[in-house]
C-alpha cells in the first residue's frame, strides 16, 4: 500500500538541481516528488536526503527561474520508477525513458523501482561463459565472461566512443541464445550519438537493441538517472525475459562529473579532486548489478567506458572503478598515434575472469597456453625496444631483434583489425601464425602435446587448402 499524498506550499530554497525543503512528518527517502508552480512547467524529481528539519529534492531539470516560495511540491508516496519491457527492443529514449525516435511514449511491461532489487549472493552464479566481441585483443587476450564487468579505460582524443560502437554492434553469445544489447550514452555530443546510431543501423542490430541517449546539452543530473533506468531494463530482460544482456555506459567520467556536480550544490564536504567522498558506493551500486541468477535464464554485462582525465589511471574515477570492476581494457595513446585500431593496449589490460570463460568446453583446450606465449613474447618485445632505443638495434641478440619484429606484427596483425570483425577462431589463427617464426625453444609456455596437436591440424589445414 502507497503512502498518502503530501501537498508543501513553498519550498526553502534552491540551488542548481536541488530544492530544499522544510521537513514534516511522512517524508521518505527515495520517494517522487512533482513540482507545479504559475506559469512554469511541471517539474520532477527525487528525495535524496531527509531529516527533521530539511529535505532535499533531486530535480531532473535546473531550478533557473523556479521561485522557491510559490511552487507546490507533491510528495507522491512512491518510489521513481522505469518503464520496462521487450517492447522497447529498436527504441531510442532520452536518459529520462522518453521517446526520441518520433515514436509515441513506451508502454512497456512493468513500472519497476530504479534501484533494482539485489541479487541475493547465496544465488549468485559465477560467471563462466564466453562472450565473443570480435576484437581480437578481447576475445584472444582479456576475454569478456558472461556476467562479469569490465570497463574500457580510454584518454581524452582515444576513439573509446568508437570501441564501445564496435562492442555493442560485434558482441554475440557463443551458442545463438537470445541476445540483447543496451547502450546508455551520457554527455555524449549530438554528432557522437548520430554517428553510433548509424552504426546500429549498419550492423542489423537496432533491433535487439535499446539506446539511452543523455545528450551533452541535457539535464545533468539525468546523467545520474540514465544507467539506472537502463539497469532496470537490462535486468528486466535478463531475469525475466531470459535474455542475456549486455549493457555499455560510455562516459562514466561525465556521470562522476554530475555527482561532483550535485555534492558541490549540496555543499557537501569534497573528497580527492573534489569528487564526493560516496562515491565508490554510487558506483558499486551501479557496476554490481551485473551478474548471473540461479534459476533465472538471463544476465547482465557491463562494459563502462570511462575517459582518464590526462591520462591518469590513478585518477579517483578509473581507480574506484578498478576495485570495484573485475579487470579493464586500457586504450593507448602511442597505439593510436600508429594507427592500430583499436589502440588496446594488452599488457596493462586484464580480464579478471577470463580463466572462467576460457577452455575445453567453452572456447579451445589450448586457449590459456596460447595466451601466455603471445603475452611473453609481447612483453619480451617491448623491452628489446627501449633496449634499442639506448644501446641501437645492432646491439641486440638476434632473438631479441625477433621478439621486437613480432612486437611490430602483433601491434599491427592482431590488435590492428581496422573496421573488420574476427571470429575467436580467426583470432587463434592469428596468433598462431605470429608465432610461426619462431624456434620451438622459444616458444615455452606451449606445452609438448599442444605443439604437436597444433602442427597436426596446420598440416590437415594445408593439405585440405585449394592448390
Amino acid at each position: 500500500m502507497s503512502a498518502p499524498v503530501i501537498k508543501l506550499h513553498g519550498a526553502a530554497g534552491a540551488s542548481g538541481p536541488l530544492l530544499f525543503l522544510r521537513g514534516v512528518p511522512g517524508m521518505a527517502l527515495g520517494e517522487r516528488v512533482v513540482l507545479e508552480s504559475p506559469d512554469d512547467p511541471s517539474r520532477s524529481g527525487q528525495l535524496i536526503e531527509v531529516s527533521d528539519t530539511l529535505a532535499v529534492v533531486q530535480l531532473l531539470e535546473d531550478t533557473v527561474g523556479l521561485a522557491p516560495g510559490r511552487v507546490v511540491v507533491t510528495l507522491t508516496g512512491e518510489v521513481s520508477r522505469a518503464i520496462v519491457g521487450s517492447e522497447l527492443l529498436g527504441r531510442v529514449l532520452s536518459g529520462g525513458g522518453t521517446a526520441l525516435d518520433g515514436l509515441p511514449e513506451p508502454v512497456g511491461s512493468a513500472l519497476l523501482p530504479l534501484d533494482g532489487s539485489p541479487l541475493n549472493p547465496v544465488r549468485r552464479l559465477p560467471p563462466s561463459d564466453f562472450i565473443e566481441t570480435g576484437l581480437s585483443a578481447v576475445d584472444g587476450l582479456n576475454t569478456l565472461v558472461r556476467g562479469q564487468k569490465l570497463p574500457v579505460f580510454s584518454g581524452p582524443g582515444l576513439p573509446g566512443m568508437e570501441v564501445a560502437a564496435r562492442i555493442a554492434t560485434w558482441a554475440r553469445a557463443p551458442r545463438g541464445e537470445p541476445f540483447a544489447t543496451i547502450f546508455v550514452g551520457l554527455g555524449i555530443t549530438d554528432r557522437e550519438a548520430r554517428r553510433f546510431l548509424e552504426r546500429m543501423d549498419e550492423a542489423g542490430v537496432s533491433s535487439r537493441s535499446v539506446v539511452y541517449l543523455n545528450r551533452a546539452g541535457d539535464p545533468t543530473i539525468e546523467r545520474l538517472l540514465a544507467p539506472r533506468i537502463a539497469l532496470t531494463q537490462a535486468e528486466f530482460l535478463a531475469f525475466e525475459e531470459g535474455l542475456h544482456v549486455l549493457v555499455v555506459i560510455a562516459d562514466m567520467l561525465h556521470y562522476c562529473d554530475a555527482l561532483r556536480e550535485v555534492g558541490a550544490a549540496r555543499e557537501e564536504i569534497p573528497g580527492r579532486r573534489g569528487y564526493p567522498g560516496y562515491m565508490y558506493t554510487d558506483l558499486a551500486s551501479l557496476f554490481e548489478r551485473a551478474g548471473i541468477a540461479e534459476g533465472r535464464g538471463g544476465s547482465v554485462t557491463q562494459i563502462p567506458i570511462l575517459t582518464m582525465p590526462d591520462d591518469d589511471i590513478t585518477h579517483p574515477i578509473p581507480d574506484l572503478t578498478g576495485y570495484i570492476t573485475e579487470g579493464q581494457l586500457v586504450l593507448s595513446r602511442e597505439l593510436h598515434r600508429k594507427g592500430v585500431s583499436p589502440p588496446i593496449d594488452v599488457l596493462p589490460s586484464l580480464s579478471r575472469l577470463m580463466n572462467a570463460g576460457i577452455g575445453e568446453g567453452r572456447t579451445v583446450p589450448e586457449h590459456r597456453a596460447w595466451a601466455h606465449q603471445l603475452y611473453a613474447l609481447y612483453a619480451r618485445g617491448r623491452e628489446a625496444r627501449l633496449t634499442a632505443a639506448i644501446v641501437g638495434e645492432a646491439s641486440l641478440s638476434p632473438p631479441d631483434r625477433m621478439a621486437m619484429s613480432f612486437a611490430d606484427r602483433f601491434e599491427e596483425e592482431f590488435v590492428g583489425q581496422g573496421a573488420a570483425r574476427r571470429t575467436l577462431r580467426e583470432t587463434l589463427d592469428r596468433g598462431w601464425a605470429l608465432m610461426e617464426g619462431f624456434p620451438r625453444s622459444e616458444l615455452t609456455r606451449i606445452p609438448d602435446d599442444i605443439w604437436r596437436a597444433h602442427r597436426v591440424d596446420s598440416a590437415q589445414a594445408g593439405e585440405e587448402a585449394p592448390s
